[in-house]
């Protein structure tokens, strides 16, 4: 891992201007964030059903609160201040990073196999027939407190790969595929039960990881929109999975589903922002669907299921939200070459792979039933990331192949949220 240099950052932005939209505004400093100490449930899942609301509720019904959210300090002028602040320019790091965290459990990296846990049929189920299924405590406090443990590492050590995402000011922090740059990420790819869940709901016997995100606050949120950043595979080759870290905050920050909206046939393939009013949603626009996830929970959901999250309406997170998604692929799935269009984004990097062929590839690593050696190695020797070539030729006719507003709806989502917050 190499901090970089101020003259050196500017010059691979100029050259990769591509990365970061017109609006994106550089911030100030990083705070300081606290590791958590540091258990993988082998209990079972429970049974989710719809006359069970505590995990999924009509957004006008009140939701239970579990637990406690911790607060930050109030400052002494009563002013709300972000518990997270944005990495300064000079900050950001290069290479691979490693927290060296101890996994939970006595798990011996690179050696013992995957975690299961088992789920039942009513919530495989209940994510075919409503698009979006919320699995509680999947994963104990060891696995909550490892997870923390390693994002607070990589807030407190950013990467040059979170830049545009964390600048455009979406998100406190966000960076796409952090498993390839941070080895406690894939790690815990490799080793906890994530993949046999996944497994289940996608009634496969593969899953690989397309693209993954580390999330933390998403400042005022994201409207209603679908996931088309999914990695070089079709619809209904992915799984979209959410894995939280703390509790949701009791008046905002809960995602909000449009039930059974991933049969819509009217919004686009490369739209992102959705209009839920438009002609065609009349039947889903509202059947609402609300989860307020806890520690160790998941959300799982078919990628072309409209959903939101609601921030404050400030901006300003007081207390952390931190989660793991991103898109796994089943069993089957080829690769789809998506130049010229805005999922792109989410493939830019130097596999070799062609359009039609097998997604195999150390690039979108097997996770189940269990990792690969040799895709490990590569990625921990460096093999595995984004290619400035591939980065420029990927990118690079966008726009001329793109039909305008379809590619230019992503980047719209980071200039609107941008001068949102002038």
């Amino acid at each position: 891992m190499a901090k970089i240099s101020v003259a050196a950052l500017l010059l691979v932005l100029a050259k990769g201007a591509a990365f970061a939209p017109p609006s994106i505004q550089l911030a100030k400093s990083i705070s300081s964030v606290s590791n958590s100490s540091l258990n993988q449930s082998t209990r079972a899942a429970t049974t989710e059903t719809e006359s069970k609301p505590a995990d999924s509720v009509a957004v006008t019904e009140p939701v239970q609160q579990l637990h406690t959210q911790p607060q930050a300090a109030a400052p002494p002028s009563g002013k709300r201040e972000k518990i997270l602040r944005e990495p300064a320019l000079w900050e950001y790091n290069f290479g691979l990073q490693d927290p060296q965290l101890a996994l939970p459990h006595g798990i011996i990296p690179r050696v013992s196999a995957p975690e299961k846990y088992q789920i039942t049929e009513e919530q495989i189920a209940t994510l075919e027939r409503d698009g979006v299924v919320h699995i509680k405590g999947v994963f104990d406090q060891e696995w909550i407190d490892y997870l923390r443990a390693a994002t607070n590492h990589q807030v407190k050590e950013p990467h040059f790969w979170a830049f545009a995402g964390t600048a455009s000011k979406l998100y406190d922090y966000i960076q796409r595929n952090v498993w390839q740059t941070n080895k406690a990420f894939a790690d815990f790819y490799y080793h906890s039960a994530m993949g046999h869940v996944l497994a289940q709901c996608g009634r496969t016997d593969e899953i690989r990881v397309s693209t993954d995100l580390l999330m933390v606050n998403p400042n005022k949120g994201f409207k209603w929109h679908q996931d088309n950043q999914n990695g070089p595979i079709t619809w209904e080759e992915g799984i979209r999975f959410w894995i939280t870290m703390d509790e949701t905050p009791k008046d905002y920050g809960a995602p909000v589903y449009l039930k059974g909206s991933h049969r819509n046939d009217v919004v686009e393939e490369l739209s992102v922002f959705v209009d839920i009013e438009q002609e065609g949603l009349e039947e889903y626009k509202d059947q609402l669907l609300e989860f307020r996830t806890m520690p160790g929970d998941m959300l799982i959901w078919h990628p072309r299921t409209i959903h939101k999250v609601d921030g404050p309406s400030d901006g300003i997170w007081t207390t952390y939200r931190r989660v793991l998604g991103g898109t796994v692929a089943k069993a089957g799935t080829t690769y789809h070459d998506k130049r010229g269009t805005g999922g792109v984004l989410s493939d830019l990097g130097r596999h070799g792979l062609e359009d039609g062929m097998k997604l195999s590839s150390p690039f979108f690593p097997i996770v189940y039933p269990r990792f690969d050696d040799d895709e490990a190695r590569d990625r921990d020797s460096g093999k595995v990331g984004r290619d400035p070539r591939d980065i420029i030729g990927k990118i690079g006719g966008l726009a001329g192949k793109a039909s305008g507003e379809k590619f230019f709806s992503f980047f719209k989502v980071l200039g609107s949220q941008a001068k949102a917050e002038q």
